[in-house]
């Protein structure tokens, strides 16, 4: 037999055609036996048809080794390929994966020590998509892309690497002689083709034993589905359990294109064998993966090596061996081939593979001598910093407090419901689930999560992230805010810390400064789709302010678009929220009866009398829970009403007086405060005094500042700490109106409808609180010890002794400014010039001056005028930032609409554009608050009126974000850009408006001249933010002034396809009705029909039917939506009842 000249030009033909190595002479001659040394070339099989197949393209065998070392248990198959000697081993029979492949090749290396090249040859899983038509039979080969090594783990990236995901879940890439020798084979097929065909049909005929396993399949055979269709959990075939309509059709490939087709790029590895279209589709589309295996990740960075893969079938639950044998054949008919192009002197050049392991590990045992003992305590403290710096918000205490108040058993038929099932084991799901008040939703919220971690608490590819709104701390709830804690939560959950979280912390630590919602939002998504799935938990979006509640669910619904994650919220009824979740699956929250009866029946033998026998029990059963009627918190309060009354017939008479619903709360609340005014002075006075604290404080209050707040008397020089009151005594005296948690150390009202009970009548019970407050405030600021001692050692010594200290200094002045009234104390706390102002506490934490504090108050008087100039006299620096808020006076008079005030601090020189640590300016501000006479005020004296904020944004376009109609036409007159876009998303005001909804202001752009045909970053028309949220009107509006109706954003989509995805039937119409294109088509092939079975629109789908949709590609079944079931057979029968389905 020829052998081939190795140093072959481009006009060669390849090395492997037609070659008949196994002919009767050939075949009698003797094995040749080398010595292990002369073998550089080592190739390495996962299963037998790859075996075989390897062995097949040999042009000739070699004898084998008489001794390997001990510990060695390959199998070797030894020859060579022209003049390069081939080592060729397989895994151990039934033993896949990284680490098996990993232990064979350490094993080859320490047997064959002269290897210096590597091969994975064998099959693999296609990921066809529209960028890749990838085949049965075709061949994917590993090639350096884009920075990376063209090997993905991509199990290891997710779970454990995180954001570093680039850096080091890509894996090493080949020697330079292999890249080279690929390089070299392109061009060659590019220009001539090839003859792997040829090649393959010539081994079958010199070895005609093999054709049935390893011929090329009928073509017929090579099936591919869409997506959405799922193999019934059957060892039946395709061909008797898959409906043969719904098949993907493919043309067939031209005569002039190579067949098998050779795609070059990114090979995905894992320990499991993928079966999961969906997964594929999104590593395909996000990742540029082309093609599915479980070994070679467990080579590359200790064997490298180049992967070649043979496609056998297309990595979903349709698994098909009929392709097996052929795909291997042609996988190692290209590797033979490239090993032609390589000369055997340019794998000498390369160093022994042994070597280069030994030089990286001789290396890294000499780092570990210098770094072993820092590491465990700096990994530790460096990322505990950085999450604290992120937020220091954390939910857990509160977490494990509601857990503690839940009745043992309780919640398990919401657990065991079908829709909560549904929502725990499909992939972007969304459960809403709304109560009344005191139904028990928190409680559940909480058990929600208890099953969450105490299911995937310890599986790193499933992120958990969970938030508990409170009324009482709405400067925690700022989207902003509430973004940053999930991202802190799923960031913590990966080791190492996600290297974009650190890039956060570099950036903007050291200039304290705070990352952009932006920012924020684009690092949750990159951290959330490091696992393969995400669970988001949050509860109670009434208690969110509305504006903070829009922007977080926009951003956590985008999150789950872009990542499949599963989000669960809880709600009061609430028409506005309950139309945020319209299409989505709803569980109402409601006590259930057993949880109730649980509950009391605990009560009642906790709490045993020996006037409660069997009869008077049943009522107290039957009579609570008839009064509770679904609210768990009145089911609480009734049972402490009826086990304090003293004999059986006042047991009864309460039993008939218990109310009902929020108006039974209320009833208890008032019977509580009447009890409390009912004691003697001094412990009426205790109570009231406890409870002005906890209503009406700025955040939540510990014990022990609720302690020292009720020890503070006016004029009190030093504090007392025999005035503290004991908290056992405090719950006592409040009528159960408070209650502790334990692990926060909070004390707190009993529920949110007990706030809201006091908001309606504080007036009656607690007419001064707010004045009250800030004279105790006042009073604890001017205690002696805080007049000397002006060093942080003090400073911090003197806050652990005085934990008040903190909130009054911040919030003395809200409470004041919230008085009818300016009191006199006030004005000498303003005007007294203490070293409070100027060096005693200014310096430590809050940076409060004086000028901060009289720019807060929004009743202004000439004598509050006189204040703020004997203050800008005195020589208080006019541009001072308060630490805490970040704010200067300026920002302060803005905050509130001052307009007096903040003409005198602008008349003294404050700076218009000075930029402090929040990144906002006073014209933002004023914007944001909606401030028409301060916005004015501000442009008039110099502010640039086109530049951008911290966020990229420019100040029309925060002014169309908030709705403000008055400064928007008040910006535009001005002379404000009118299609000026933003820094991060490139969007314009007219695509803030539309998705807003701001039907008034998307008019007055219009008039003004906006374009609407202006793209942002991402390919979206204002159109399509319109056909995103259903703005109808808006629609109407954009396509009246010639919006072109089938944009393309990057993804492919349309607005139909966004209208279609959303489930907004009237845009749908409307948009078909002005002549959208109905089967626009996606980068991944997806309809606006298939868009809208994807999310279960039934609705619009049958809309788009109705108008000629094609259905040919729609799946049979929607295997991402049990929740809906029910409907979808339904569907079905419609689907069935119209002509084209019979």
């Amino acid at each position: 037999m020829s052998k081939r000249d190795f140093e072959c030009a481009d006009n060669q033909e390849p090395g492997l055609g037609g070659r008949a190595r196994r002919g009767s002479d050939h075949a009698a001659a003797p094995l040749r036996k080398l010595k292990p040394d002369e073998y550089t070339v080592g190739w390495i099989c996962a299963i037998k048809v790859e075996y075989v197949a390897a062995q097949e393209f040999l042009d000739e065998e070699h004898e084998g080794l008489e001794y390997v070392p001990p510990h060695d248990n390959n199998n070797y198959a030894l020859g060579s390929i022209g003049k390069h000697n081939v080592v060729i081993a397989t895994l151990p029979l039934g033993e896949y994966g990284i680490s098996s492949a990993a232990t064979v090749a350490r094993d080859m290396m320490h047997s064959f020590q002269n290897v210096r090249i590597g091969l994975m040859v064998g099959i693999g899983g296609g990921a066809p998509s529209k960028r890749h038509d990838i085949r049965l039979g075709d061949i994917v080969v590993s090639a350096p892309r884009n920075g990376n090594g063209g090997l993905l783990q991509y199990d290891f990236g997710k779970n454990i690497q995180g954001q570093d995901f680039l850096a080091t879940g890509f894996l090493n890439q080949p020697p330079v002689v292999l890249r080279t020798a690929l390089a070299g084979i392109q061009a060659q097929y590019e220009r001539k083709g090839h003859r792997i065909e040829e090649a393959v049909n010539s081994v079958l005929e010199n070895n005609k034993r093999l054709r049935r396993q390893y011929k090329k399949p009928d073509q017929s055979s090579d099936r591919l589905y869409p997506t959405g269709v799922v193999h019934p959990s059957t060892k039946e075939s395709c061909i008797v359990t898959c409906d043969e309509s719904e098949l993907i059709t493919r043309p067939e490939r031209d005569e002039d294109e190579d067949s098998p087709a050779i795609h070059y790029g990114l090979i995905a590895s894992a320990n499991q064998l993928m079966k999961n279209a969906l997964l594929r589709d999104k590593l395909a589309a996000e990742k540029d993966v082309l093609c599915f295996e479980m070994e070679a990740a467990g080579l590359m960075n200790h064997f490298p090596c180049l992967v070649i893969r043979g496609i056998c079938d297309y990595s979903d639950s349709h698994k098909n061996k009929e392709w097996q044998g052929y795909a291997a054949m042609v996988a190692a008919a290209y590797a033979k081939d490239l090993l032609y192009r390589i000369a055997p002197s340019s794998i000498t050049a390369e160093k022994r593979i042994i070597d280069i392991l030994s030089d990286v590990q001789e290396t890294v045992n000499g780092m570990e001598k210098n770094v072993h003992k820092l590491i465990h305590k700096q990994y530790s403290q460096e990322h505990r910093a950085i999450l604290d710096w992120l937020t220091p918000i954390d939910y857990a205490p509160q977490h494990n407090d509601f857990i503690s108040r839940k009745q043992e058993g309780t919640g398990r038929w919401f657990l065991e419901s079908m829709k909560f099932q549904v929502w725990l084991k499909t992939t972007e799901q969304t459960l809403f689930c709304p109560g009344i008040p005191g139904a028990g939703k928190t409680i559940m919220t909480a058990i929600v999560v208890n099953h969450l971690l105490a299911n995937f608490r310890n599986d790193p590819q499933i992120g958990i992230a969970y938030v508990y709104c409170n009324f009482r701390q709405q400067d925690e709830q700022t989207a902003e805010k509430l973004l940053t804690s999930l991202l802190k939560q799923l960031a913590q959950g990966q080791s190492p810390l996600p290297k974009t979280v650190k890039d956060l912390y570099d950036k903007y630590e050291k200039s304290r400064t705070r990352p952009s919602l932006y920012e924020i939002t684009v690092t949750l998504h990159s951290i959330a789709a490091a696992y393969s799935r995400t669970f988001i938990v949050i509860d109670a979006l009434d208690e969110c302010q509305d504006l903070s509640r829009l922007r977080l669910l926009d951003e956590i619904f985008d999150l789950q678009g872009k990542t499949g994650a599963n989000i669960f919220a809880t709600s009061r009824i609430s028409d506005t929220i309950k139309r945020r979740f319209d299409g989505y699956p709803t569980a109402e929250i409601s006590a259930n009866e057993r949880d109730v009866l649980a509950y009391l029946d605990e009560q009642l033998s906790l709490r045993r009398s020996e006037i409660i026998n069997g009869d008077i029990r049943d009522k107290i059963r039957a009579g609570v829970l008839r009064a509770a009627d679904g609210m768990f918190l009145l089911a609480t309060f009734h049972i402490d009403t009826i086990m304090s009354q003293p004999t059986r017939g006042e047991i009864k008479e309460a039993l008939q007086k218990l109310g009902r619903g929020v108006e039974g709360l209320h009833e208890i609340y008032k019977q509580a405060m009447e009890r409390i005014e009912g004691h003697a002075d001094a412990i009426r006075s205790l109570a009231k005094r406890t409870l002005i604290w906890i209503i009406h404080a700025k955040r939540p209050l510990s014990i022990t500042e609720i302690q020292h707040a009720l020890a503070v008397r006016e004029h009190m020089t030093a504090l007392d700490t025999d005035y503290m009151p004991d908290v056992k005594d405090l719950k006592s005296i409040c009528a159960g109106l408070v209650t502790t948690d334990e692990e926060s150390g909070i004390i707190r009202l009993v529920h949110y409808t007990t706030q809201e009970f006091f908001q309606k009548t504080q007036g009656k019970w607690f007419p001064d609180a707010e004045a009250y407050i800030s004279k105790i405030c006042i009073a604890y600021l001017s205690l002696n010890t805080f007049s000397f001692g002006h060093t942080r050692d003090e400073l911090e010594e003197r806050m652990e002794s005085y934990p008040l200290y903190f909130y009054a200094a911040n919030n003395w002045g809200h409470h004041a400014r919230e008085t009818p009234t300016i009191g006199q104390e006030v004005m000498n706390f303003l005007e007294f010039p203490r070293d409070f102002w100027h060096n005693g506490f200014e310096p430590a934490l809050t940076k409060m001056t004086g000028l901060h504090l009289a720019a807060c108050f929004e009743n202004v008087t000439n004598n509050h005028e006189r204040v703020v100039k004997l203050l800008l006299e005195a020589g208080v620096n006019v541009n001072s930032e308060n630490f805490l808020y970040a704010g200067t006076p300026l920002l302060q008079a803005v905050a509130n609409g001052n307009v007096v005030v903040a003409k005198l601090l602008l008349k003294h020189g404050a700076t218009v554009d000075l930029k402090p640590r929040k990144g906002i300016t006073p014209l933002f501000l004023a914007i944001e608050c909606g401030h028409e006479e301060v916005v004015q005020l501000l442009l008039e004296n110099g502010f640039d009126i086109n530049l951008k904020d911290q966020q990229g944004r420019t100040p029309l376009i925060l002014a169309v974000e908030n709705g403000h109609v008055a400064i928007v036409q008040l910006l535009l007159h001005r002379g404000a850009d009118i299609n000026l876009t933003d820094s991060n998303g490139g969007r314009t005001p007219l695509s803030y408006a539309a998705e807003k909804g701001h039907t008034a202001i998307v008019q007055l752009l219009l008039d003004k001249g906006a374009n609407v045909h202006l793209e942002d970053r991402f390919g979206r028309t204002p159109l399509s933010y319109a056909a995103m949220k259903g703005r109808e009107v808006i629609i109407r509006l954009l396509l009246d002034k010639g919006a072109y109706i089938d944009p393309k954003d990057i993804s492919g989509r349309t607005p139909l396809s966004f209208a279609a995805g959303k489930g907004h039937k009237a845009i749908v119409q409307l948009l078909l009705d002005e002549g959208a294109y109905i089967d626009s088509e996606d980068v991944r092939g997806q309809t606006p029909l298939l868009l809208a079975q994807r999310k279960g629109r039934w609705k619009v789908m049958q809309l788009l039917l109705d108008r000629g949709a094609e259905s040919k590609n729609l799946p049979s079944h929607d295997v991402g939506s049990i929740a809906i079931s029910s409907r979808r057979d339904s569907f079905r029968a419609y689907l069935r009842s119209r002509p084209k389905f019979i």
